[in-house]
């Protein structure tokens, strides 16, 4: 038995006539007639009362009629499957995100690509941007949204979405509280909340280098991997803290983030988009060219896709 027995069987049970099921196959009537014949010759019944009006469906083709509907239905949806994952429309997209990559840029990406490819199947992963590296080439992940700049990129094809600028959190308590907006070496006396190196890398270097810039060392009291505990840490009052500036969409009660008026030219932390170098995947490339067209960097939005 196979799909075209099972097609042949289907036509001419809604025909109930060889000729009509035989036109609508295009083909001619005595090879249907083997073919059914041969069919139940491997099924050990008879699937149609033939008469000389046409045929119906014997109890035990009618007992066949379900599921031979079903596995044709089920053999188009396996081609639409390879087809839509050849194209990119469709297929499974494993994506890890660091944290704050949900406060706004998912948000934006997301319901649209949904409405976009309905028939791509997301897989979101939270984690850090070194354990997305490591998951990347690991082959567990696809693609990552993780902070950016890196402190090595060798290996990965990366694309920028969201820029955004260090801010300062610290608590309603504390008399730089009053203030909207600081320069960083203002509060070079303040003991800091900081990112550990051994856990994120790349955004602890980008903290260290941001109040160098600011002409000073920070003096570090804590370290907390995650926005959220490093606010925790803040409204307790432990010391303050560089974050992202979309990080303000998640202030919780006690703290309060403060603008730096001393930012160096040039020197943002973004969210960007990262595979591995030389990827083929029509999905991956797909988020890619549909992420272009819902970043907020000017660079992104330059590169936009039709």
């Amino acid at each position: 038995m196979n799909l075209r027995q099972l097609q042949q069987f289907v036509t001419l049970a809604e025909t109930g006539n060889f000729h009509r099921a035989a036109e609508r196959l295009h083909m001619a009537q005595p090879p249907l007639s083997v073919s059914i014949r041969k069919l139940e010759e491997e099924l050990g019944s008879a699937l149609f009362e033939r008469s000389t009006t046409g045929v119906t469906l014997t109890p035990a083709g009618q007992a066949m009629l379900g599921d031979a509907r079903r596995a044709l239905l089920h053999a188009q949806q396996c081609r639409q499957a390879v087809l839509d994952a050849r194209e990119g429309t469709g297929g499974r997209l494993r994506l890890g995100i660091i944290g704050s990559a949900t406060y706004a840029l998912l948000p934006r990406l997301i319901p649209s690509l949904r409405a976009r490819y309905p028939q791509i199947t997301l897989e979101l992963t939270e984690a850090t941007s070194s354990e997305i590296l490591e998951g990347l080439l690991a082959r567990r992940f696809d693609a990552g949204l993780l902070r950016f700049p890196l402190l090595d990129a060798s290996g990965f094809e990366l694309l920028p979405l969201d820029r955004d600028d260090f801010v300062l959190a610290v608590a309603e308590t504390s008399p730089l509280a009053g203030r909207e907006a600081i320069a960083l070496h203002e509060a070079a006396h303040e003991p800091f909340i900081m990112y550990p190196r051994s856990k994120v890398p790349g955004l602890s270097a980008l903290a260290m280098m941001r109040c160098q810039f600011s002409g000073f060392a920070p003096q570090v009291a804590q370290e907390a991997s995650q926005v959220q505990t490093i606010m925790s840490l803040v409204a307790s009052g432990l010391g303050v803290g560089l974050v992202a500036g979309v990080a303000r969409q998640v202030v919780p009660r006690g703290v309060k983030c403060l603008d730096l008026t001393d930012n160096p030219p040039g020197f943002h932390v973004s969210i960007a988009l990262a595979r591995l170098a030389g990827d083929a995947s029509r999905v991956v490339q797909r988020f890619a060219e549909h992420a272009l067209r819902f970043a907020s960097t000017p660079q992104a939005q330059g590169g936009e896709p039709e």
